[in-house]
């Protein structure tokens, strides 16, 4: 498989992209448009300001903002002198932002001053106190002992907060010795076996896992996978994925950057507001999860929109007759994760399958290899058996971040996946869900024990256990049985208010049930048996 004609570092591809695309637009966001040419012009002043700064190689920088031109920005700026760049969940409370940045030994944090109608800051200083009263100048808070400075887009209202993009830009012009020459000699610094994004996913456990990809894997891997899409220079894309998400960096916004095409973002998703963007727009290409298409294709407006320009996509509701597939379970998915830099197997997504590969997951990406084995025995098994998938090559993470490696690989270099699947004699896999218990709702991962503890942390409840349930459009829903202590009552809505307040909206359970304890199916060693507990919820009916 062809990979790119140039060193694979971020500088290298946002100089080369400028100088073949120049004014094309890259990004747009509202009014915003953002070219090629800006983009490596406006990323290269933010970038000396950082080496003024003292960021430099490997040092971890956060990005807690939505998709747009401000994150592109600032991924470039940071990653093209060999910082560590931390995206970080613009769902996240207070709860799951103070485990991150603590994990990560964050050093600079770049986040907006308010987004989805949050005062960021006041996040901030929910998740260290220490910060309430500090004064300008170096932050030193025994709660995250890494980070030195916080720097914001938009309003700074509290005295510990740095200004964002100008005061950056300024204090590259201003410093004496950052120079044009000092960043082309720190980029020139960077190789593409250097450490380029540390990404968060939820394990299986409640803490997330955070997986160390560098820039030589992002940038091939995203040049690889685009052999399978027809994405061309004029293209413009409009993608709800978010980029702190593997599926929206690698998958959306770097295979865009290869093709010279332009992404059209919006800060949130609104089916209404949505549909008028890919109209005016003239949006091309469409891809996502299922359920973003189905709630533009049920909005009132949607017979009257004028979405002709799109010519395909895997939002498969929202294309014109003459480009929706009659049955898209015969169209192929691919399977992939953040460990593995997004998908390890793939086929093209533009065309109908047999009917005996309904289902399908596609074919081992080149340069990569799986395993199916036993996961009692590890022993190796042969096509058409169903087993762990397990995979090694060129796009796998470089190390789960304070992980040692032997317990992150096994003594061939394979990672197990977790997932179970099948690949048949010809080499499609068809993929049958997780061996664990993690749950997959609307492409991201909800660790059950993470809703668990908040759930049992609440006066009512004695005990909590969280399931996923089948859904057609998200993958699973996220459900909850909870067990009340005893002489108390449960009251679900006030309940689901209370968790919303410690949890991302799409880990907050859609289906609660209250049960008692001897109604909770048991298997024979005394556990809840979640397997029959997703069927005893569904049996309830009770939405919420």
């Amino acid at each position: 498989m062809p990979f790119p004609d140039f060193t694979p570092t971020v500088s290298a591809l946002i100089r080369e992209l400028a100088a073949r695309r120049g004014d094309r637009p890259l990004i747009v966001l509202g009014d915003r448009r953002l070219s090629y040419a800006d983009a490596e012009r406006e990323s290269a002043l933010l970038a000396r300001g950082l080496l003024a700064a003292g960021v430099g190689k490997g040092t971890r920088v956060g990005i807690w903002m939505p998709n747009g031109p401000d994150w592109v920005l600032a991924w470039l700026a940071a990653a093209r002198i060999g910082a560590l760049v931390v995206p970080i969940n613009t769902f996240f409370r207070a709860r799951e932002l103070r485990f991150v940045l603590q994990h990560a030994d964050l050093h600079t944090l770049f986040c907006v001053s308010e987004f989805a109608k949050q005062d960021r800051l006041a996040t901030l200083e929910e998740v260290a106190p220490e910060l309430v009263g500090h004064g300008p100048g170096p932050l030193f808070l025994t709660t995250l002992p890494y980070l030195r400075a916080v720097r914001v887009w938009g309003p700074v209202s509290r005295p510990w907060a740095l200004e964002g993009p100008a005061a950056l830009a300024a204090a590259g012009e201003m410093a004496e010795g950052a120079s044009d020459a000092l960043l082309r000699a720190a980029e020139q610094a960077v190789s593409p076996a250097d450490a380029m994004i540390l990404i968060y996913s939820s394990g299986s456990t409640a803490d997330p896992k955070g997986a160390v990809h560098t820039h030589g894997a992002v940038i091939r891997h995203a040049h690889a996978l685009n052999s399978y899409r027809d994405l061309r220079s004029d293209d413009r894309i409009y993608s709800p994925m978010p980029f702190f998400w593997v599926g929206g960096f690698v998958f959306t916004l770097v295979s865009a950057l290869h093709a010279g095409a332009t992404l059209i973002c919006e800060e949130t998703f609104e089916p209404g507001r949505t549909l008028e963007l890919l109209e005016r727009e003239r949006v091309t290409l469409v891809a996502g999860w299922p359920h973003y298409g189905k709630a533009m294709r049920e909005h009132p407006s949607f017979a009257r929109r004028d979405l002709s320009s799109i010519r395909g996509g895997n939002l498969y509701d929202v294309l014109p007759g003459r480009t929706r597939p009659a049955d898209p379970e015969l169209r192929s998915n691919s399977l992939g994760m953040t460990e593995t830099c997004g998908p390890h197997t793939i086929d093209r997504m533009d065309y109908d399958l047999p009917e005996k590969l309904r289902g399908s997951f596609g074919q081992t990406v080149p340069g990569l290899e799986h395993r199916i084995i036993d996961p009692e025995t590890g022993a190796v098994l042969p096509p058409g058996s169903t087993g762990e998938i397990c995979v090694r090559g060129y796009s796998v993470m470089q190390a789960l971040y304070k992980v040692e490696r032997e317990d992150t690989f096994d003594r061939d270099g394979f990672y197990h996946t977790g997932d179970a699947g099948s690949f048949t004699a010809e080499g499609v896999l068809f993929f049958h869900g997780r061996l664990g218990e993690m749950i997959k709702t609307g492409g991201a991962n909800v660790s059950p024990r993470e809703v668990e503890q908040v759930l049992i942390a609440q006066p009512e409840v004695e005990e909590a256990y969280v399931v996923g349930l089948p859904d057609r459009d998200r993958g699973q829903l996220v459900a909850a049985a909870v067990v009340p202590r005893e002489h108390v009552s449960v009251d679900l809505d006030e309940l689901r208010v209370r968790v919303k307040r410690q949890l991302s909206a799409y880990k907050v359970p859609r289906q609660l049930v209250v049960m008692r304890r001897e109604d909770l199916p048991m298997t024979s060693s005394g556990k809840v048996d979640k397997r029959r507990l997703v069927d005893a919820i569904r049996s309830r009916d009770v939405l919420g």
